[in-house]
């Protein structure tokens, strides 16, 4: 990794027409770049309002797919890392919820997929069942980049720390998580799960949720963040369209690390 660097995430507003998405995507993504993020994340589902009606109807394969081939484009115009919040993505008729990385070349260096899909039914609060359109990933993702490396997880993934702990082992130094929590699970988990995450395996935690949209059929909570190693939040959006940046060091993961030695501490002889 190297000494430190800036990322930049875009809370974004997404509406029924996925090519206005996408242009609205860009114009955050230029904004970023301007303000010398050399990583930028977007947040779940941006091409496609959060309603599992509308995930085939969306979705797009990595080989011709619009949305890849646009960030593709735009990663490599702009020199920076982009990872793709997620989109449906379509293979052999199956839809997952993917994520696409992008290198500074506008290379696809990644991809996962959803692993934990969200189905749940809080009585008179929410209900959910995501495995009724979309299939679970089965691989961990970790990704070299020159920056540092890098795990990715989708929205609900963030509630199984053994994932994030196996990346952590992988060697990841910091979690990007594009989500979309809700207005019952986001007051209630958002940021402790995020501090929670960044805290247990003292790496850094950027959290990118959509804009809150009070019509929409699924209401998204906002507050994107990021959390450092030491589970603190050091830089917060509200709900409304927002670019936040963040510095990331080696120095504060290093340090952490060494004064707090939780991981080293840890009980393999037992656990």
């Amino acid at each position: 990794m190297q000494k430190g660097f800036k990322l930049a995430m875009c809370q974004l507003q997404v509406n029924i027409d996925k090519r206005k998405n996408i242009e609205n995507a860009f114009r955050h993504i230029d904004l970023a770049a301007q303000g010398g993020a050399e990583l930028v994340i977007l947040p779940e589902m941006f091409t496609c309002p959060y309603n599992i009606k509308l995930f085939d109807e969306y979705s797009e394969n990595e080989t011709d797919g619009e949305t890849i081939a646009a960030l593709s484009k735009k990663a490599k115009e702009l020199g920076i890392y982009i990872f793709g919040g997620s989109i449906p993505e379509k293979e052999n008729d199956k839809t997952y919820n993917s994520c696409f990385v992008f290198s500074r070349k506008g290379e696809v260096i990644g991809k996962h997929r959803k692993m934990h899909l969200f189905d749940i039914n809080i009585k008179d609060r929410i209900e959910f069942k995501e495995s009724d359109v979309l299939t679970a990933g089965n691989e961990v993702t970790v990704i070299q980049t020159d920056l540092c490396k890098i795990g990715v997880a989708i929205c609900y993934d963030i509630r199984f720390p053994e994932l994030s702990r196996k990346m952590t082992l992988m060697g990841a130094e910091l979690l990007v998580l594009p989500a979309a929590f809700n207005m019952t699970t986001g007051p209630a988990h958002w940021e402790l799960s995020i501090r929670t995450r960044a805290l247990d395996n003292q790496f850094f935690v950027a959290a990118v949720s959509t804009a809150r949209d009070e019509n929409a059929s699924y209401v998204a909570y906002g507050n994107s963040m990021i959390a450092d190693p030491w589970g603190s939040i050091f830089a917060r959006a509200g709900v409304s369209e927002e670019i936040i940046f963040a510095e990331i060091s080696k120095e504060k993961i290093d340090r952490i690390r060494n004064e707090l030695p939780l991981l080293k501490h840890r009980r393999e002889d037992l656990y």
